[in-house]
């Protein structure tokens, strides 16, 4: 609290003189000014797909409260779904426009993939195929592999080169590879597949365990696909105290049997827990971690610390290049690296290789049933 508070000073003139009022008016005048300046800023392009979607509904009020991008940045809204939604999606603006955010600046409704993407500045593909009973994988890859072709090369053509593309629909990790190829002009690094939902989980579930608040537990890294193969590694984790103190996950728990069981096969299985739960998949946490995961690529990561996103593989730790898995990265400045030369336990080893040979599996189905080689 600034000293002049803590004197109990209110903005009178000071020791009987006279200006005591006019210095307040100065103040508030060029706070005003400076909130103008701020609020002058040119708005960014935020394309949702999806849009009509359970996903989006949490989303949208986020970003339209400035939760993702900041209370001072403005955004225009473009939102994406299919024709058979449209009325549905109508609704959801309707609502928007009637939350009367400051910070939404315009929304455009559409059916049609370049008319949504045009411009953009960030790109959130939510909208997908979902796997129905009886549907093959080789069927769902087959779906999803023409949508996100489709829109890949809509953004190819009509997005900005710098769009921040952010893929959410499942399986995240080869629809952001399918998508990726078919913008071969927008680089590798602006396309990410979501992971900060497998980060948060495990956060949370650590967080339970010591009895402390997840916002303690740093450096979890969720490696690989998105899926049940997923690998969610604990070895470079910590847990921070109020007083500053660092203690290692490992050393805080001290329980093998569940850091490497139970744990572990939580978080692998904890979508399929809440579809059990709810009869609807995870929507709300999705938002969330959307949010998170954008709101660190907008900002940064803080100092000493990494986070995990699914990006493509430039051949660290023994994973092939060119492939979407999730890994521990740093970003500074919306440039996003990978953190390099982190030591792999001969357990770790194994399990990144599992979700790595299954990520393999999918891409090369992938490119055989779209096309894509």
């Amino acid at each position: 609290m600034p000293a002049a508070a803590n004197s109990g000073f209110r903005g009178r003139s000071v020791g009987g003189r006279p200006g005591g009022r006019m210095v307040e008016d100065h103040h508030a005048a060029a706070a005003a000014l400076l909130l103008l300046e701020e609020r002058a800023r040119d708005p960014i392009v935020v394309t949702v797909t999806g849009a009509a979607g359970q996903i989006a509904y949490s989303l949208l009020f986020s970003l339209g409260k400035g939760d993702v991008f900041g209370p001072d940045q403005p955004i225009l809204l473009r939102l994406f779904d299919v024709a058979n939604q449209q009325e549905r999606l109508n609704g959801v603006v309707m609502e928007l426009t009637d939350c009367a955010f400051a910070l939404v600046q315009g929304i455009v409704q559409t059916s049609t993939p370049d008319e949504a993407f045009y411009n953009a500045d960030v790109a959130i593909l939510v909208g997908s195929m979902p796997r129905r009973e009886g549907m093959e994988r080789a069927d769902l890859l087959s779906k999803n592999g023409f949508i996100f072709r489709v829109q890949g090369e809509s953004l190819d053509r009509v997005a900005k080169k710098t769009v921040k593309v952010l893929v959410v629909g499942n399986p995240a990790n080869t629809n952001a590879y399918i998508c990726c190829k078919s913008a071969p002009t927008i680089p590798d690094i602006q396309f990410t597949c979501l992971t900060m939902l497998d980060e948060n989980r495990a956060k949370a579930q650590l967080a339970r365990k010591l009895e402390v608040l997840p916002s303690q537990i740093k450096n979890v890294i969720i490696w690989g696909n998105h899926s049940a193969t997923q690998y969610p590694d604990v070895s470079h984790a910590y847990v921070t105290g109020f007083d500053g103190s660092r203690t290692s996950i490992e050393e805080a728990i001290s329980d093998q049997d569940y850091l490497h069981g139970k744990f572990v096969k939580c978080i692998q299985n904890r979508g399929q827990q809440v579809i059990r739960a709810r009869k609807l998949s995870s929507a709300m946490s999705a938002a969330k971690a959307i949010g998170d995961h954008l709101g660190v690529w907008w900002r940064g990561t803080p100092e000493g610390e990494f986070t995990s996103m699914g990006v493509m593989s430039d051949g660290s730790y023994g994973i092939e290049a060119g492939i979407f898995y999730s890994q521990p990265v740093r970003v500074c400045e919306g440039a996003i690296e990978i953190v390099q030369d982190l030591p792999i336990s001969q357990y770790s080893r194994e399990r990144m290789d599992a979700t790595k040979d299954e990520l393999l599996a999918e891409i090369a189905t992938a490119s055989e049933v779209v096309g894509l080689y």
